[in-house]
């Protein structure tokens, strides 16, 4: 059994929260599991008492992360895995989703997961270790019709995440990325927000929102899995910056990746041919 870490979660009634905290439960670890509505955890922190705190956190209010991050740390002394995990889907156009729908996906995405990296940072630095992982998707590194809202939340968490492994590397904490393709959580479900249609994207986005529907507890990917995947890779000697898990985030990232390599190759003689002409000064 490996040495006893303290595993914070966020978002961990259900789906990659809850398969998070039972796998470092089941490996000797000690777990601080967080959800906004704490009744739901409840019988995830029975399956071991003694390592288990349960602590009501909203990312999005003020206050909420500060207050869980120190009573983490008066149970257990110390954070070792940080899971910004917390998050929820939505589905339309960006003609379709109003800005306040927009704004509250940023909110919970990427500020809320700010604030509770924020609250955490000066203990995983006083320790000089740690890792702070973020759940983001597939969808942070390329979109789909439908999906403009999730995935501008996740490329900014992206963004952040990447200026952040820099600025901590010298402190001894890891970063990791997760970018997941479809797994069997409430993702498509309970957790997904559907905008009023409107019919002149019935021919781009009705095809997304016909997916979403569809997916819901047929998803290939196993949660328990990528839990340990992400596990093994914080253990590796050079864990990388971003880990896609499922075939299917493996294959559109890499796609992407060639697409952007295509287009770059493509267009540098326009793009490099932008610079004054000094001689002609």
């Amino acid at each position: 059994m490996a040495t006893s870490q303290v595993w914070f979660i966020t978002g961990a009634s259900s789906g990659f929260g809850e398969a998070f905290a039972r796998y470092a439960l089941t490996q000797g670890h000690r777990v601080v599991a967080t959800a906004r509505d704490t009744g739901k955890i409840a019988a995830l922190a029975a399956l071991a008492p003694e390592r288990a705190l349960v602590q009501p956190l909203d990312v999005t209010r003020d206050g909420d992360a500060e207050a869980a991050v120190a009573a983490a740390v008066a149970r257990f002394g110390r954070i070792d895995v940080l899971v910004n995990n917390a998050g929820y889907g939505i589905v339309g156009a960006v003609e379709e989703t109003p800005v306040a729908e927009l704004r509250a996906q940023m909110e919970t995405h990427f500020f809320g997961a700010a604030a509770v990296i924020r609250a955490a940072l000066p203990q995983l630095r006083s320790q000089r270790a740690g890792a702070i992982v973020n759940i983001s998707s597939m969808g942070g590194q390329l979109s789909f019709a439908g999906f403009g809202a999730y995935s501008a939340s996740k490329f900014a968490l992206e963004g952040l995440s990447e200026a952040l492994a820099a600025e901590v590397a010298p402190f001894g904490i890891k970063v990791l990325i997760v970018e997941p393709g479809a797994f069997r959580t409430n993702l498509a479900g309970a957790s997904m927000k559907h905008m009023p249609e409107l019919d002149a994207y019935r021919d781009t986005v009705g095809a997304t929102r016909t997916f979403a529907h569809a997916m819901h507890a047929t998803q290939a990917g196993d949660p328990a899995k990528a839990a340990a995947a992400v596990d093994r890779a914080l253990r590796a000697a050079q864990t990388p910056l971003r880990l896609q898990l499922g075939q299917d985030a493996l294959d559109a990232v890499r796609g992407h990746a060639e697409q952007l390599l295509c287009d770059l190759a493509a267009w540098t003689p326009v793009g490099a041919a932008t610079a004054f002409d000094e001689a002609a000064a």
